[in-house]
């Protein structure tokens, strides 16, 4: 299994899970993202899991400025995305939004499961449908 920590190497957050995995003897990969940004290929699988419209927030400024709401195919879309990738203002909002989403998962787990956790937590989570078949 291969761990990769993506972050800032000032972030408490980041810190906080390098500690973890060093503390558990687990090996990791620390990938700073201020210092390095995504490669197409780490954007892509992004986009594949949380999908396009996740990643671009047709009410921030730079929506209007990049032009992505003209661009027809998502493979445009996301080549315009790149270059925004050591865009330092567009990663901070990237993580804000991440940290927002976390948050409200902590809400509905405490609802429906009744399960307290903290959101600063380090989540992996996995789903499966099941299909009914006739």
């Amino acid at each position: 299994m291969n761990i990769q920590i993506y972050g800032n190497s000032k972030c408490f957050d980041t810190k906080k899970a390098q500690r973890y995995f060093k503390e558990r003897r687990i090996s990791f990969q620390n990938i700073d993202v201020a210092k390095f940004g995504m490669s197409k290929g780490e954007l892509t699988s992004v986009k594949n899991a949380v999908g396009l419209g996740a990643l671009i927030d047709p009410n921030s400024k730079d929506y209007d400025r990049s032009c992505i709401a003209y661009l027809a195919s998502e493979e445009n879309k996301l080549e315009k995305l790149l270059e925004f990738e050591n865009d330092q203002k567009l990663l901070a909002s990237l993580l804000e939004i991440k940290n927002e989403n976390k948050k409200v998962l902590c809400d509905y787990l405490k609802v429906s499961q009744g399960i307290e956790v903290d959101p600063n937590s380090i989540f992996d989570i996995q789903i499966k449908r099941l299909h009914e078949y006739k």
